[in-house]
């Protein structure tokens, strides 16, 4: 028996995730009210039963009041259960409340802030209980669609961390949710070579350039080292989204180049969930 409970913040991606582990053939019930939990559970351990992959769907809209107690029961059955966690940055919940025109379920009439506030305090307990948790900022649907399957359909290991390597350009701001920041302004820059200034570090040539020298390889190797050093350290403090952000003057050839190559080093390693994403990119050809 497969048992998921799906909870987290509204907004943060709970329905859709729901969906998917529908589509992989979980039967799957939402807004589930906590006391039915346990009868719930208790019908499907009935024998005979046909539903061997289960999803429920709980959050504040059915008030949490004794959910502690309903984990108990299912503890009870010997049942083993685990729990998925969508969360978000609370600027990007706002954000996709107001594009959806939707009110926060717990303050119909009030500032949408104000009920993420209260949500986070009432969602705390099964935050702490949470095998997994998503962090879906910055996530596409077909990035949490990939992380959905890699969980329940491939079964891989899962570390609540997911790592953004974002290339940017200095000229534009260093990124406000950067955690680490590193500056690749040192290597000799493409700009000034007449056939790779108009390219970027996609292109094979600005890449191979780039790459080209010593300090390049040496950086990369140091990065990596230390990144493969401090992500088990982050994800045992409770961090789960992390933000490298690589930077150079005009975030196009060089920052570009090495943000790709460390996403590939430390994609090879299979163990964290990963993006890439070049914020500067397709700005003016200015360096």
């Amino acid at each position: 028996m497969n048992f998921i409970i799906v909870t987290g913040m509204s907004g943060a991606g709970k329905s859709t995730t729901l969906k998917m582990l529908e589509d992989i053939g979980y039967f799957c019930v939402d807004n589930l009210p906590i006391p039915l939990i346990g009868k719930f559970a208790e019908l499907s351990l009935t024998p005979n039963s046909e539903l061997t992959k289960i999803a429920i769907g709980i959050d504040v809209r059915t008030g949490l009041k004794n959910i502690s107690q309903a984990l108990e029961s299912l503890d009870s059955y010997g049942l083993k259960y685990e729990i998925m966690f969508l969360d978000s940055d609370d600027d990007v919940l706002v954000k996709r409340f107001k594009e959806t025109r939707r009110a926060h379920p717990l303050v119909a009439d009030g500032r949408v802030e104000d009920g993420i506030v209260k949500e986070r305090e009432l969602l705390k307990y099964l935050k702490s209980r949470a095998t997994y948790i998503i962090d879906t900022s910055h996530l596409l649907t077909r990035e949490l669609k990939e992380k959905v399957d890699d969980i329940f359909s491939k079964h891989q290991n899962f570390a609540n961390l997911f790592i953004t390597i974002l290339s940017f350009g200095y000229k534009y701001g260093i990124p406000n949710d950067a955690d680490l920041v590193f500056d690749v302004r040192f290597l000799p820059n493409p700009y000034y070579v007449d056939e790779l200034k108009n390219k970027t570090g996609n292109d094979k040539d600005v890449r191979d350039f780039v790459l080209s020298f010593d300090d390049a390889d040496i950086f990369l190797d140091k990065l990596e080292d230390m990144l493969l050093f401090l992500i088990p350290n982050y994800i045992t403090e409770g961090k789960y989204q992390l933000v490298i952000a690589i930077g150079c003057t005009g975030g196009k050839h060089r920052s570009v180049t090495l943000a790709n190559s460390i996403y590939e080093r430390l994609k090879s390693n299979g163990q964290y969930g990963i993006r890439i994403e070049h914020r500067d990119i397709e700005k003016d050809g200015r360096r």
